[in-house]
């Protein structure tokens, strides 16, 4: 009776434990960080020279829209956190031509977004 008992107690800690593995049986540990699926450095076209200052990146998608935030320390804007999807950048400069980039896509993977890297070349007016 006393094994019955015992059976019983661990039962439910028995299927709580299966219930942490995907269909193949393995575990997905994820990270808790979110990532930016839109990293873009900008940098003048004649000079090789990064920009910064009074640069404004946008990225579109449909009705969505977002203005890309400079990463503090570093020459990156940033945005489109965990966010999928075909997103079109605006990227514009006092002085220069304003840039507007083809789609690209933002895809994503069990946990988090993959990451794009886009460099923008912007031609002085």
């Amino acid at each position: 009776m006393k094994k019955i008992f015992l059976l019983l107690c661990l039962m439910p800690l028995l299927m709580a434990n299966q219930c942490n593995d995907d269909d193949d049986g393995h575990q997905v540990n994820c990270t808790e960080e979110a990532r930016a699926g839109l990293n873009v450095t900008v940098m003048d076209a004649a000079t090789h020279t990064v920009l910064t200052e009074g640069v404004v990146v946008v990225a579109t998608e449909g009705t969505y829209s977002e203005t890309l935030e400079l990463i503090p320390g570093s020459d990156v804007f940033s945005g489109a956190w965990e966010r999928q999807g075909n997103y079109m950048l605006t990227v514009t400069k006092s002085g220069y031509q304003t840039y507007t980039s083809e789609t690209i896509t933002v895809d994503a993977d069990v946990c988090h977004v993959i990451p794009q890297s886009i460099m923008v070349h912007l031609i002085p007016e």
